[in-house]
C-alpha cells in the first residue's frame, strides 16, 4: 500500500511529466456543468426470476440497493411462465395462470408476489416484464419446459412460452388482473413509480409469432395495464441492438396505426426500450472486446428515435446493455467470456457508461437507464465465468464499479483527458490503438465531488501502469476530505485473492469470509487537504491497465 500513498498527491505539473506521451492529464472543472448525473447504472436484470428470493439472491439485491441513493430498478424474464417455481439456467416460472377443466382462468400470485416483495422491501422498483406465455394460453404449448445448459444451442430455450396466445382476450384479462392485484397489494402510488414492458426481443428467439402479432400482443397488454391503472407507465419493444427497422415499425404502430385492442389510432407508449451488446472474440488466446459494437447499437437506435419529434423527452431505457449477449454462457464453453471475473469487466463498464452519457447528449435523448443484465447463479462453481455480479455470495470486481457510480450524484461536470479516445473514434474503430483509453467521468453535489478514472483497452492483456495527473478546479471550500478508491489486481478484487488461495473448489468458512471482504470496494488513501486560494488541487496517481480509480471529495 505504501507505493500508492507515497505518490498519491502533488501540487504541481512539471513540463517534463506533461511531455511524456504515456502520461494522462485529466482536468475537472466543478463549475462547468454538462447535465444531470442521471443514475443510468441503477438498473439491473437477469433471466432466472426464482433466484430473486434465494439466500444469495436476496443478499446481492440488498447490496445493490445499498449502493444507490435512488431506487434501483430490476427487470427479469419469465414472470408469467407456467411451472413449479424451481430455478434453472435461463428458466423460471411463477405459475400465475392456469385453467380448470372447463377452460376457466385460475390466477395464482404467490410466487410473483414473493419476487416483487423482495424488491419492494429493499426500496427497489420492478421494471415489470409482461411475459412470457403461460402454457394454457400458448398456441403451441408443447414442448414447454426446456433444460438448456451451457454449450447447448441457444435456440433450445425456445419452447411453448414463446408463442402468441390462443385467446387475446384471456391474455388481456390476465394482464389486467395482475396489474390490479399489484395496485391492491402495493398501493397506487407505488405501482405508478414502476415501469411495465411487454415481452423481450420479439425480433429474435423470444417470439415465435409475426411482427404484427407482436403489435397485437402489445396493444392488448397495454390497454389492459391502462384499464387497471390509467397512470401506469408502459412501453417496449426491447428489441435486439441491430433491430432498428423493428424499432421504427413499433414506433410507427404506436403513433399512427390502428390499435388491435381498441380500434382507435395509436397505442400507449410511455417509455422506449431496446438492447445494446458488445461482441468479444478470442484472438491468439487473448480476449478482445468490442466496445464499439455496443455503442454503435446505442447510436443506431438513438438515430431512429431522434427522427420522431413526437418522442422528444420520452424516457428511453437500454433494456439490456452488456459486453456480450449470454449471461449464462460460461467461459468453459465460450472462452471469449473469460473477461468476466477480473478487472476487464470493471474497466469496460466504466468506459462504456461514460460514452452512454455522451451519446444521449449528442442525440438529445432522454436516457434514464441502462440495464446491466447480470445477477448471480445458484449452485454453480466458484468463478465459473458467468456474467454475474457475485459468485456464491462473494462480489466480483465489477460490482465495485457500481458502488463507485452510487457515489456520483447531482450534476455531471466537465472532465477532459488527453488520453481519452474521442467518441467518434470509438464508434468507428473501438479502442484498439496501442495506447489505452484513460478517461474520466465527474460529478458534484452541494457537499461533495467525485471523479471516476479508468485505464481501459479492448485487449485483455496485462500492461504497464500509467501515470495520471488529476487537476480539480473551482472547489468552493478551503478544506476537503479526499478518499481514493481503487479496483485492480490488489484492491476490491475477490477473484485475484481466490486465485492466491489456490482457486479452492469449496473454500472453507474462513476463506469465504476473507473473500467477502476482498469483494468490497476498498480505499487506498484517505486524508484531509487544505485547498489553495485559487480553489484548485492537483493529484497524481498510478493506474494499472484495466484498473479503475475513484476520487471522492467531501466538505
Amino acid at each position: 500500500m505504501i507505493r500508492f500513498l507515497t505518490i498519491a498527491c502533488c501540487l504541481f505539473f512539471s513540463s517534463t511529466v506533461l511531455a511524456q506521451s504515456d502520461t494522462a492529464l485529466i482536468q475537472v472543472d466543478l463549475q462547468k456543468e454538462v447535465g444531470n448525473m442521471q443514475p443510468l447504472w441503477a438498473w439491473f436484470g437477469y433471466d432466472e426470476p426464482n433466484y430473486t428470493y434465494m439466500e444469495d439472491g436476496k443478499k446481492l439485491l440488498s447490496e445493490i440497493a445499498a449502493l444507490s441513493s435512488v431506487p434501483v430498478y430490476v427487470r427479469t424474464h419469465s414472470l408469467m411462465v407456467t411451472g413449479d417455481g424451481k430455478a434453472a439456467l435461463k428458466w423460471g416460472s411463477t405459475n400465475m395462470y392456469t385453467e380448470d377443466a372447463a377452460g376457466n382462468p385460475v390466477y395464482s400470485w404467490t410466487i410473483v408476489d414473493s419476487i416483487f416483495d423482495t424488491y419492494i422491501r429493499r426500496g427497489m422498483k420492478p421494471l415489470a416484464q409482461i411475459g412470457f406465455m403461460p402454457e394454457a394460453l400458448s398456441t403451441h404449448p408443447q414442448p414447454y419446459r426446456h433444460y438448456w445448459k451451457p454449450g447447448d444451442q441457444y435456440s433450445d430455450i425456445v419452447t411453448g412460452w414463446a408463442y402468441p396466445p390462443k385467446d387475446y382476450n384471456k391474455w388481456a384479462e390476465l394482464v389486467f388482473q395482475w396489474v390490479k392485484h399489484c395496485v391492491d397489494r402495493y398501493g397506487k402510488t407505488e405501482v405508478e413509480s414502476w415501469y411495465w414492458e411487454v415481452w423481450n426481443e420479439a425480433d429474435g428467439y423470444y417470439w415465435k409469432g409475426t411482427r404484427d402479432e407482436f403489435f397485437k400482443l402489445y396493444d392488448y397488454a397495454a390497454d389492459a395495464v391502462k384499464r387497471a391503472l390509467p397512470t401506469a407507465r408502459i412501453g417496449g419493444p426491447n428489441t435486439t441492438g441491430g433491430a432498428m427497422k423493428w424499432l421504427d415499425a413499433f414506433i410507427k404502430h404506436c403513433l399512427y396505426e390502428k390499435n388491435y385492442a381498441t380500434g382507435k389510432t395509436g397505442a400507449p407508449l410511455d417509455v422506449l426500450l431496446f438492447h445494446a451488446k458488445g461482441s468479444p472474440k478470442l484472438v491468439n488466446g487473448v480476449v478482445v472486446m468490442s466496445i464499439r459494437n455496443q455503442l454503435r447499437n446505442i447510436e443506431d437506435n438513438f438515430r431512429v428515435i431522434a427522427r420522431y419529434p413526437e418522442l422528444k423527452n420520452l424516457p428511453v431505457i437500454l433494456g439490456e446493455s452488456d459486453p456480450e449477449g449470454c449471461a449464462a454462457c460460461g467461459m468453459a464453453t465460450d472462452p471469449q467470456n473469460a473477461y468476466r471475473n477480473g478487472t476487464m469487466y470493471s474497466s469496460y463498464t466504466a468506459a462504456s457508461f461514460a460514452r452512454k452519457y455522451e451519446l444521449a447528449q449528442r442525440y438529445n435523448i432522454n436516457l434514464i437507464g441502462a440495464v446491466t443484465w447480470a445477477f448471480e447463479f445458484e449452485d454453480q462453481p466458484w468463478f465459473y465465468g458467468f456474467r454475474d455480479l457475485a459468485t456464491n455470495g462473494v462480489d466480483k470486481p465489477v460490482l465495485n464499479v457500481f458502488r463507485m457510480f452510487g457515489m456520483m450524484q447531482g450534476k455531471q461536470v466537465a472532465a477532459e483527458s488527453n488520453r481519452r479516445y474521442a467518441l467518434q473514434e470509438v464508434l468507428d474503430s473501438s479502442i484498439r490503438r496501442a495506447a489505452t483509453d484513460i478517461g474520466a467521468l465527474a460529478s458534484k453535489d452541494p457537499h461533495s465531488a467525485a471523479v471516476m478514472i479508468w485505464n481501459y483497452h479492448d485487449a485483455d492483456e496485462k500492461g504497464s501502469t500509467a501515470p495520471v495527473y488529476l487537476s480539480i478546479s473551482k472547489l468552493p471550500v478551503k478544506k476537503i476530505k479526499l478518499t481514493h478508491y481503487r479496483i485492480d489486481d490488489a484492491f476490491s478484487n475477490a477473484y485475484e485473492h481466490w486465485k492466491k488461495m489456490g482457486s479452492p473448489r469449496q473454500p472453507g468458512a474462513a476463506q469465504v469470509k476473507a473473500l467477502e471482504q476482498f469483494g468490497q470496494l476498498q480505499s487506498i488513501e484517505s486524508k484531509n487537504i487544505n485547498v489553495p486560494a485559487n480553489g484548485k488541487i492537483d493529484t497524481r496517481i498510478i493506474l494499472p491497465r484495466q484498473g479503475v480509480s475513484f476520487i471522492k471529495l467531501e466538505w
